[in-house]
């Protein structure tokens, strides 16, 4: 069920900003960063690099890492230069090994000024789940490399924990600044900045706050030269601003619908599409799909209010993906009544003409109902009646 976990975390309840508007946002709240705009044109691009005095860096700005080992990232030395790559990379779709081999479209860069890197370290604040808070994340190998150290190396990852009644303590900053081996001066910038970055995250609502690499520059200063922000969708009411910040171009069309819907669902990489109401619950089914022998297709959580209108919306979404093969509903009735996710299920059947086998598990509320609604039908559905019952129908419904 971990496996899973972070699925959900990334995708499913956070918005995602692109690199410059990450960096927007840790300005206007004291981090330093390096000068620099975003483009959309080469000749933009040149207009920048002019104005930083000739050499840039010039960064695509994609929801996915990996950039500079795809060719998404170049120090260019002039502005001819720069209108050159930007020609190249403006239009097109950037493949990293986040995106999957379809890539994500590039429609904008950063040009900003190079770092003069002394030293490059990593620095993050997220949400521990575990200790219900927010935690500090910190190396002092920090860089592209940052998941293999994490791998190879986990006592070079350092956490520190914050109690939201007191906050971000002093000693706390300092102690993360002395592990990352900075001098007396830097240790003073660091816990400025692990304040600031602090004080964003409150405020903000945000999941994530990720600073790789944190630069020493050559002068001693330290330069957030790449950050990651992500927000929690649930806050948006108190940052209306960001929803226009959302890019629908770097999701798939599937999610880009569903949100319309308000229906939490993610595109993953496998064959059974899967309907289930509530997060715990639709982690268990995705394991279950693996124990069949089979992976999921993607992550839907209806939840719990849904009528009928949105579990069809629900299902037509799943139906509409090429790779679905089968479908697996998984269904505790509670707040939402088992008779309604039937209906709904129906309906989208009815109108998409689908014949994608149905393996369905229905507990709770109106269950005998529901079934009288799906036994009407005349879809071929394979009921289950425990967990796992519902891996066992699923593998024979694979073949």
């Amino acid at each position: 069920m971990l496996e899973y976990a972070l699925i959900f975390w990334a995708g499913g309840s956070v918005i995602k900003i692109h690199e410059y508007q990450s960096k927007e946002l840790l300005a206007n709240f004291g981090v330093p960063v390096p000068k620099g705009r975003v483009a959309s044109s080469p000749e933009e691009v040149a207009e920048i690099c002019r104005e930083l005095g000739g050499t840039a860096v010039v960064k695509a700005q994609v929801y996915a890492g990996g950039r500079g080992k795809a060719g998404g990232v170049k120090l260019v030395n002039s502005p001819e230069e720069g209108v050159e790559y930007a020609r190249g990379l403006l239009g097109t779709r950037l493949v990293t090994v986040q995106t999957g081999p379809e890539g994500v479209p590039v429609q904008r860069v950063l040009v900003e000024e190079p770092a003069q890197v002394e030293r490059e370290l990593y620095l993050a604040l997220t949400v521990d789940r575990s200790a219900q808070g927010p935690v500090f994340i910190a190396s002092a190998a920090g860089g592209m490399e940052i998941e293999e150290v994490a791998e190879t190396q986990p006592e070079a990852i350092a956490r520190e924990g914050v109690d939201i009644a007191v906050g971000l303590q002093a000693f706390q900053a300092r102690r993360i600044a002395r592990g990352l081996g900075l001098d007396a001066g830097q240790q003073r910038s660091a816990a400025r900045i692990m304040a600031a970055m602090y004080k964003l995250f409150m405020e903000r609502d945000l999941t994530l706050i990720e600073i790789n690499p944190l630069v020493v520059s050559k002068d001693g200063s330290l330069v957030a030269v790449d950050a990651k922000v992500s927000l929690e969708d649930d806050a948006l009411f108190r940052n209306k601003d960001f929803s226009d910040w959302r890019d629908p171009e770097q999701e798939t069309p599937l999610e880009v619908e569903a949100s319309e819907y308000g229906i939490a669902y993610v595109k993953l990489d496998g064959s059974v599409g899967c309907l289930v109401n509530g997060a715990g619950l639709a982690m268990a089914t995705m394991d279950l799909v693996r124990g069949a022998g089979a992976t999921p297709a993607n992550f839907l959580d209806v939840g719990g209010g849904a009528d009928e209108a949105k579990v069809a919306k629900a299902v037509n979404i799943m139906l509409s993906d090429p790779d679905v093969e089968s479908i697996l509903v998984n269904i505790f009735g509670g707040i939402l009544r088992s008779d309604i996710v039937a209906r709904g299920i129906v309906r989208a059947y009815d109108e998409t003409k689908s014949e994608i086998p149905l393996t369905i598990r229905l507990q709770g509320v109106q269950v005998d109902e529901a079934r009288a609604v799906l036994d009407e039908s005349g879809l071929q559905v394979s009921f289950a009646e425990t967990l796992l019952d519902v891996e066992a129908r699923l593998a024979e419904s694979l073949g």
